[in-house]
């Protein structure tokens, strides 16, 4: 023990820090902090609460100085994340050190030693994977299922041919169109046109075009239409390039057209329905479809997913499909190998690590810093303000805007791309708001505006304000163990003037992939979108706009590339795979998309606020969440007093005078040294069985399968994150395909 106190005495005596900057490249765990006769090792943290941006946390460490045996101990930290989901990243930021436990040494040199390293360790921040902290933040996760959605199935069409579902949002509503004697249908995103002359609709799919006398039926391709439609269309894309999928670009002659009024979605096959075994199960899968569809043959139910949701039937043919809580799948659901062509649906099945790897993407906010004098929002009302109330709640939402605007205790809040504004007066000024009305978490999802109750305020000080959004604000949900998209309601949309629509559920093939997010297809086809004169295009999902996605993702393109019957379809459809997998995930910062205000987003800060007064925690509301979201507790879970930890918080320089950020760098050390919650350390050997350090030695510890304070939970997590990290590593780096169809998707 007397060695120990020495070596402590001595590192703690030569401690001079360098100067130096994180590398984001490298993210490997542990980290070494290296000083002029000794380094500092940081074991991957243990996070023990995640309540808004706020992280507490703790970690193992190991001193070492160079000629001396290594100290081992653990520390417990708070910081603020700044997340930044494009690039899987998250950075803690602003570490406060709170206390340290080294249980090797003697109590006089230990505490000289905590609080040197203390003074040194609040200077740094540590950017992490967020495949690494979405695993380790596992054990905080709730399975939600409280919210109250639609899960009633829509009107589904069943087609063993190539077709396209085209979707109007009610009945048509027909507008005139500026210099022309043409009409187009408002309440939809595709080109449908109606000429008086004739009394014919006219609709642009690809590089083909559709008429017909009556605008749900009888659609029959036509081979040029009338010039000004024409011309009316190539302004309409807005001279851009019509892009398709893998599908259409094999196909000779036009898909089927269906038009539906009413929430609805399609499912076609290549011919007659094929299917083959799932490898371990009473399963059987569609193999020539792009619709993820399975048979029970215990019960010769077939199953089909959409939008995150399950349903069933006896026939695929039938209309009588009916909403199957996830939890009552037949069991084998659970049991489909994960490198099984139908491998994506375990996304939808609770309790698989695909589905715990999706609760935890929808937990994790995306964050943003907000400049409060620069940051603006304009609002605009077709014609003057009208507010509707919302049912068994004390707020209004605006029906005439193009923005989401509340009415709440006489005050008026603004959500525009996931920043809140406030105002004395329904047009404005606006300012950047720093406190959230109670109020917004009372809105039900059956209300269009349900969306913003996943938008927060987390902080803020006289110049900045700290927010963040979760992926509830575009729509995806936590349900019962996995995620779905839409609250599955309809909203009556407003058109007046101008139309505003509101954001749907139904008929777009909205699909989950681990690496994209939520993708869309609505056929076989993906360019026949149009927005040209539309007014406002990004309402019909929510504030990410349209963004189509291949449904199964690279490395299942091969076998499911739609119409893969075809040696050509089936390398085309391996590219559109890739594609699809190797772009950036579909969760797309949306703080980007804003002109001002936003000072930092997706980044990691090099500098502390330095507006005068610092942070104001203290005048801050903390963040809520929804019932229906992952929630983190409300209090720490464990009490220092209970724990061993000192009662005592180390004095700490302030934010404005701590010590130039130390280099931390990647250690060639095994990460597999853990903290229990009483700052015990210990390590998990190959074998499995879980050492203690104690006396300057690892002593044993338990088997894997007992072992203290549950660290084997802890290893699961981290070994789960290594493999996303990885498996998110090497699909970036993935060499494209030799050769790629014609066209790019395009992306709203």
């Amino acid at each position: 023990m007397r060695l120990v106190s020495v070596a402590l005495l001595i590192f703690f005596v030569s401690l001079n820090a360098l100067s130096g900057n994180i590398n984001l490249d490298e993210l490997e765990w542990p980290r070494d902090i290296k000083f002029k006769k000794g380094t500092i090792t940081i074991y991957q943290p243990q996070i023990e609460q995640f309540e808004g941006d706020k992280i507490e946390a703790r970690a193992a460490l190991m001193v070492k100085q160079d000629d001396q045996a290594p100290v081992f101990g653990a520390m417990w930290f708070t910081t603020r994340a700044v997340t930044d989901r494009d690039n899987h990243l998250i950075t803690f930021d602003e570490i406060e050190v709170q206390s340290m436990k080294f249980p090797e040494g003697d109590e006089e040199n230990v505490e000289k030693l905590k609080n040197a390293l203390t003074d040194k360790l609040s200077g740094i921040s540590l950017t992490m994977s967020l495949d690494r902290f979405a695993t380790s933040i596992e054990h905080l996760q709730d399975q939600g299922g409280t919210a109250e959605y639609n899960n009633a199935p829509p009107k589904i069409y069943f087609e063993t041919s190539p077709a396209v579902l085209v979707f109007i949002d009610g009945d048509p509503i027909m507008k005139d169109i500026e210099n022309s004697s043409y009409k187009y249908v408002m309440n939809t995103p595709f080109f449908l046109v109606q000429n008086p002359g004739d009394k014919k609709y006219y609709l642009k799919g690809g590089n083909w075009w559709y008429n017909s006398t009556e605008i749900t039926k009888g659609w029959k391709p036509v081979e040029v239409p009338p010039k000004e439609i024409s011309d009316l269309a190539e302004q309409a894309f807005q001279g851009e390039a019509t892009d398709v999928d893998s599908a259409v670009v094999q196909l000779d002659h036009p898909p089927k057209v269906i038009v539906s009024t009413e929430p609805a979605e399609l499912i076609q096959t290549d011919g007659e329905p094929k299917f083959e075994p799932v490898t371990g199960t009473n399963l059987l899968f569609l193999t020539n479809s792009e619709s993820d569809i399975i048979m029970d043959i215990s019960s010769q139910q077939y199953f089909i997913l959409i939008s995150g949701r399950w349903y069933s039937s006896k026939q695929l043919e039938n209309e009588a499909w009916e909403y199957i809580a996830p939890n009552d799948l037949p069991e084998d659901f659970a049991k489909i190998p994960d490198q099984s062509d139908i491998a994506d649906v375990l996304y939808s099945v609770p309790g698989t690590d695909e589905a715990k790897d999706a609760l935890l993407e929808n937990s994790i906010p995306q964050t943003a810093e907000i400049d409060r004098k620069k940051a603006t929002v304009e609002v605009q009302y077709d014609g003057n303000p009208k507010f509707a109330k919302i049912e068994s709640t004390g707020v209004s939402y605006a029906e005439n805007s193009d923005k989401t605007v509340l009415r709440i205790t006489n005050k008026y809040y603004c959500v525009d791309d996931a920043v809140w504004f406030v105002s004395e007066k329904a047009t404005g000024p606006w300012e950047v708001c720093v406190e959230i009305p109670d109020e917004v978490q009372d809105i039900p999802a059956s209300s269009p505006v349900y969306n913003v109750k996943y938008v927060y305020v987390y902080d803020y000080t006289p110049s900045v304000v700290y927010v963040g959004y979760t992926p509830g604000y575009y729509g995806s949900y936590v349900y019962y163990g996995t995620v779905i998209y839409g609250t599955g309601y309809w909203y009556r949309p407003w058109y007046g003037h101008y139309y505003y629509p509101r954001p749907v559920t139904w008929g777009f093939g909205i699909h989950y992939n681990p690496w994209t997010g939520w993708g869309y297809s609505f056929g076989v086809s993906y360019g026949w979108i149009s927005f040209g004169w539309h007014s406002y295009s990004r309402g019909w999902w929510g504030p990410c706009g349209y963004r189509y996605g291949y449904r199964h993702g690279y490395g299942h393109g091969y076998r499911h590339g739609y119409y893969h019957g075809y040696n050509a379809g089936r390398r085309v459809g391996y590219v559109a795979g890739y594609r699809a997998g190797s772009r950036q995930p579909a969760y797309s910062n949306i703080y980007r998309n804003r002109e001002n205000g936003v000072r930092k987003t997706g980044v990691r800060p090099t500098t502390r606020p330095t507006s005068p007064g610092g942070r104001t925690p203290s005048n801050a509301r903390p963040a809520t969440r929804p019932t229906d979201q992952a929630t983190r507790p409300s209090t720490r879970p464990v009490n220092p007093s209970t724990d061993n930890r000192p009662t005592t918080r180390p004095t700490t320089p302030s934010a404005g005078n701590r010590p130039s950020a130390q280099p931390v760098t990647p250690s060639t050390r095994e990460n597999n040294v853990y903290s229990d919650r009483n700052g015990n350390v210990y390590r998990r050997d190959n074998t499995g069985n879980w050492q203690q350090r104690s006396n300057g030695q690892w002593n044993n510890a338990g088997t894997r399968q007992s072992n203290p304070s549950n660290l084997n939970r802890d290893y699961n997590s981290r070994s789960r994150g290594d493999q996303r990290a990885n498996s998110y590593s090497s699909r970036s780096r993935q060499p494209a395909p030799r050769s790629r169809p014609s066209g790019g998707g395009r992306r709203r």
